[in-house]
């Protein structure tokens, strides 16, 4: 096909086997979708295409991938709010011809397989080194492995005992996401074998939690994508899993102590540190530099 169309904070490009998806990234687009920025859905990663009417003389082209064509969708789990949904395209109601057309070719280029799960990952995950700030610590992923580090304000003991903590992507079976956006939302690793994982994600040195603030959306969903996808790569090699050990490395990355500072200073501020608390944490933090 070759053609443009242009939406409301998104642009799709037909190309002759593929759907090319370039997100806005100006102030009013979702966050997510500044975060995305591009992506190239193959015809085959495609289950159905829809188009209805939408809110305020629009109408929305929905593409719907199959199930674990997307590290993205599969890591979301249904738990996307619509606005946030990257595969729907908004457009002007008086664009409703036009967007009928592609949606018919679209569904035209969609084969036998398009009502089966998809073996593999069809679209691309977003690209490591991925970070974020959640609760209780920073989580970060090089394409190799899962690391958490723990903040002194917001982790359990549970998690502050253990100590910061490594995952190499060999040694999981999945990734689960809890959306920020509903309670007690979390981000947490699936061991393969050992010991069973704690009830409670805020008591697992294999997870992270959210808060107000803390593991958005645009930030922890893609983290997960990209782990998920990096663990379906590694599934095809199974490996003994060692228990994960503490990191003991001597001197801390200075850009890490900054954040965790800098977050202490926000309890501080919000009231929920002493000053005696602040200054003594502080001090401790500085001494690891």
């Amino acid at each position: 096909m070759g053609d443009v169309l242009a939406g409301i904070h998104a642009t799709w490009e037909f190309e002759p086997d593929a759907v090319l998806i370039r997100f806005e990234r100006g102030i009013r687009a979702p966050k997510l979708y500044q975060a995305l920025r591009e992506r190239r859905v193959p015809h085959e990663a495609l289950a159905s295409v829809t188009l209805s009417p939408g809110k305020r003389g629009t109408v929305v082209l929905h593409a719907v991938p199959r199930p674990g064509a997307d590290p993205l969708m599969d890591a979301a789990s249904g738990q996307l709010k619509e606005g946030s949904d990257p595969y729907r395209l908004v457009l002007p109601a008086d664009r409703e011809t036009l967007a009928e057309y592609y949606a018919e070719e679209l569904r035209a280029s969609l084969g036998p397989e398009a009502g089966e799960p998809a073996e593999r990952f069809l679209v691309e995950p977003p690209e490591a080194p991925l970070s974020f700030k959640a609760y209780d610590g920073k989580a970060s992923f090089d394409g190799r492995q899962v690391s958490f580090r723990w903040f002194w304000t917001g982790a359990s003991s549970a998690k502050w005992k253990a100590g910061d903590q490594s995952f190499p992507v060999r040694e999981l079976s999945g990734v689960r996401w809890r959306s920020p956006d509903v309670l007690d939302g979390y981000l947490r690793l699936v061991r393969r074998g050992g010991d069973p994982q704690p009830a409670q994600a805020d008591h697992d040195p294999a997870a992270v939690v959210f808060g107000l603030g803390y593991g958005p959306v645009h930030e922890s969903l893609p983290f997960a994508a990209a782990v998920l996808a990096a663990v379906r790569d590694a599934g095809a090699s199974p490996v003994p899993v060692p228990v994960p050990v503490a990191v003991t490395a001597g001197r801390r990355d200075p850009a890490d102590i900054a954040d965790r500072i800098r977050h202490l200073g926000e309890l501080y501020q919000a009231g929920l540190v002493t000053d005696e608390e602040y200054a003594a944490k502080k001090a401790e933090l500085l001494a690891e530099l």
